[in-house]
């Protein structure tokens, strides 16, 4: 997901995507634990995306 996507989101949006991907970030790497992934470089994107979308929450944050 690129910066411009997650700005476009609202903040209410934003948490929700946010607790998705931590979800999501952290059965992934439980799966990879148990049997590697094809792709292991996927949970490197999803954390990096996961912090993209904490940095504009807190940008927002920041800005009221």
């Amino acid at each position: 997901m690129k910066i411009k996507e997650v700005r476009e989101l609202e903040t209410k949006d934003l948490v929700e995507r946010i607790d998705a991907e931590v979800a999501k970030y952290n059965q992934m790497k439980l799966n990879h634990a148990i049997t590697p992934m094809e792709n292991p470089s996927e949970i490197k994107a999803t954390r990096r995306d996961i912090a993209r979308m904490k940095t504009v929450l807190r940008e927002r944050e920041l800005n009221k």
